[in-house]
């Protein structure tokens, strides 16, 4: 994440809720940090080698979020955006360890 760059999360009273910036079809599973789109808006980067067919490359993003944040991936879910590459997801669990882990999977230092 680059200074000054706004988190793309923020806690919920349930844990946190993520806005992802997702790219089906992109090689290879992976977290590719924080940026900011030209609305002003930060998203977290991810792509996933699935298709955005029949809700594979959704499923194949909550699985990445799940992996990298060390969650079941019961607790990730899709709220918004399933036909769109902004997604909003959120993350059940405790917001600070999750906060926590978007930090390092985002490449930031609390």
């Amino acid at each position: 994440m680059r200074p000054g760059t706004a988190r793309p999360w923020i806690a919920a009273s349930s844990g946190v809720v993520l806005t992802v910036r997702l790219t089906p079809k992109g090689g290879h599973d992976a977290i590719d940090g924080v940026v900011q789109m030209s609305d002003g808006r930060a998203v977290l980067k991810v792509r996933v080698r699935a298709a955005p067919f029949e809700g594979q490359a959704n499923d194949a993003l909550l699985q990445t979020i799940a992996s990298a944040l060390g969650v079941p991936p019961k607790s990730v879910a899709l709220v918004s955006g399933a036909t769109a590459r902004i997604k909003r997801l959120t993350i059940a669990g405790d917001a600070v360890a999750l906060s926590a882990g978007l930090e390092r999977i985002a490449g930031t230092s609390a």
